[in-house]
């Protein structure tokens, strides 16, 4: 299978003061089309960061980075706005849906920054509620959903735009366990359909779900293990 990601030797290092905080450093990992992987460690040891570089949020001080053969490690803002448009889901802990909007506007919201039409964006967004299961709740706002069903709202928004990637973090973050369950189910269902999975987590059980665990302490890759 091809790599969709290839990092090498990226670094993220930070001047506070005179001193310079190695957020990561030198860190080297490939990513394979349909693969599902969790970046596990404890606060600080450099996964957002990581994450971030990865979702195009952030650029590297060193290294590079590929996504999709394009290297991506010193794009312009610009560019690399362009990229996570079309090219990465994120899905975030806090859902981050707009409160007065309905669950379809919500997940058609990357369409509109891609320049389809209303109808394309309607046929679109429909057929992504349904693959999360909720295209009964199309026309309801966020405060008229539950956490598990907000958060396939937000699901639903990463997967509209067919990206290359389906970023995680921390995704079952605000929910409780067996609304975190049901969540983990459908991401798996979603890999099991192609989907390239790549999850942010601090929780073992979460990351069980995963098929491989790459492990971070201090900025630097400790472990990378198949599940």
């Amino acid at each position: 299978m091809k790599n969709i990601i290839e990092v090498k030797d990226i670094s993220r290092h930070y001047f506070v003061g005179k001193q310079i905080v190695k957020a990561i450093d030198s860190i080297s990992v490939d990513i394979k089309r349909n693969e599902y992987v969790s970046f596990m460690g404890a606060s600080g040891s450099g996964k957002s960061t990581l994450m971030n570089i990865i979702g195009c949020l952030d650029s590297p001080t060193g290294g590079n980075y590929k996504l999709n053969d394009k290297d991506v490690s010193n794009m312009s803002e610009n560019e690399l706005a362009d990229i996570r448009n079309r090219e990465i889901g994120f899905v975030f802990q806090t859902f981050n849906l707009l409160p007065r909007a309905s669950a379809l506007d919500n997940v058609s919201l990357p369409l509109v920054y891609a320049g389809y039409s209303s109808s394309e964006r309607k046929e679109m967004g429909m057929k992504a509620l349904k693959d999360v299961d909720l295209i009964d709740r199309a026309t309801h706002k966020p405060n008229e959903l539950s956490g598990g069903q907000r958060q396939r709202v937000a699901i639903a928004r990463a997967l509209v735009n067919n990206p290359s990637i389906i970023l995680a973090d921390e995704p079952t973050g605000n929910l409780d366990s067996k609304t975190s369950y049901s969540i983990m189910d459908l991401f798996t269902k979603l890999h099991e359909r192609g989907n390239t999975i790549i999850m942010v987590t601090h929780e073992e059980d979460i990351a069980a779900y995963s098929k491989r665990i790459v492990r971070l302490k201090d900025g630097l890759i400790s472990s990378d293990k198949k599940n």
